[in-house]
């Protein structure tokens, strides 16, 4: 679900807004429009949201204040825990597929989606093609073999046909699909404990919540 409006308050005792790891993610892309910064601090490790993240993150914020970056908004405003939130996707590491990944999230947060992991979709056996004439459509076959058979007190010498089939989709799209779904899962799992380790999120809370994992298994009720 997408996140509306902006947060935080002028004035009085401030109050976090608790978000799950999506719905920031949603909030800091698409509602306050944050940007990736894909060039990583010089000698920061990428081995987990460790001392490499928190390193980032401090030299791209001052104290909390507003995060370099804000140049890509045109001069309007983006709210600094967008900015902390676009700087920690920024620095995925290469174990989840780094740079890569971290495109996708932010893409997929821009748009309020979730990847595609085929619901429902189960795979058919169908012919490999078809043809149309004037009585509709038919598979194709082809020859695969000859036989001798004695019809009307004959021997005849008859082809023997097939048609070649295939799976729609293929399991393997449908598990390509699926492992797709769960490498971005275990990206936001990493962006969600990094963001909640980091403590710099001013306005934002961070909670535990996650999408669903593994949604293509039934789970009884």
């Amino acid at each position: 679900m997408s996140v509306q409006g902006r947060i935080g308050g002028a004035g009085g005792t401030r109050i976090k807004r608790a978000l799950g790891v999506q719905a920031a993610l949603e909030w800091a892309f698409r509602v306050e429009q944050a940007q990736l910064e894909l060039s990583p601090a010089k000698g920061v490790t990428e081995e987990g949201f460790g001392f490499g993240l928190e390193y980032v993150l401090l030299q791209r914020a001052m104290l909390g204040c507003k995060v370099d970056g804000g140049q890509h908004k045109m001069g309007s405003y983006i709210h600094p825990d967008a900015e902390v939130i676009a700087a920690t996707v920024a620095v995925m590491p290469d174990c989840l597929s780094g740079i890569r990944m971290a495109i996708q999230v932010a893409e997929l947060a821009r748009a309020a989606l979730t990847p595609n992991w085929m619901p429902g979709v189960v795979p058919r056996c169908v012919p490999m093609e078809t043809k149309k004439n004037q009585h509709g459509e038919r598979a194709t076959t082809i020859v695969v073999g000859t036989e001798r058979v004695k019809t009307r007190g004959k021997w005849r010498t008859v082809e023997v046909l097939a048609c070649p089939v295939t799976w729609r989709p293929h399991p393997e799209q449908i598990a390509s699909a699926r492992r797709g779904y769960d490498d971005w899962w275990q990206a936001l799992d990493w962006v969600r404990d990094g963001l909640i380790a980091c403590g710099m999120l001013q306005d934002v809370e961070v909670t535990a919540a996650m999408p669903r994992v593994q949604p293509w298994l039934r789970r009884c009720s």
